[in-house]
């Protein structure tokens, strides 16, 4: 089993920042991918940014040039820095990691508000 402790959500104007934090532990295989979901009301789980097995990023076209995602691979962490956000941002934020040829693994989420 995988463990998460997410951290950093709340509540901020559009326009603000925000940073959110995901450390795993647990069965964590050493190839792996790691990353952020989101989950807006009425919306399915999406792709928010992910470091692939091989270390390359993915990041939704939606949020290129404002979100950045980043990766401590000694402390299984990984970071999003949320910049300029929008009302549509507005979600729940998923920490997602994928032990390569095994099996996913969800954080239980944290809420973000952007507001207008």
């Amino acid at each position: 089993q995988v463990q998460f402790v997410e951290s950093g959500g709340g509540l901020v104007q559009a326009g603000g920042s925000l940073r959110l934090s995901c450390a795993a532990s647990g069965s964590i295989f050493r190839l792996n991918a790691m990353g952020w979901y989101r989950q807006a009301p009425g919306k399915q789980r999406e792709l928010v940014a992910i470091f692939n097995s091989g270390g390359t990023t993915e990041c939704a076209d939606a949020v290129k040039g404002r979100f950045t995602i980043s990766r401590d691979y000694a402390k299984n962490t990984v970071y999003l820095q949320m910049n300029s956000q929008k009302p549509e941002d507005t979600a729940v934020y998923y920490c997602n990691l994928r032990n390569i040829g095994y099996r996913v693994y969800w954080g239980q989420g944290t809420r973000v508000t952007a507001s207008s």
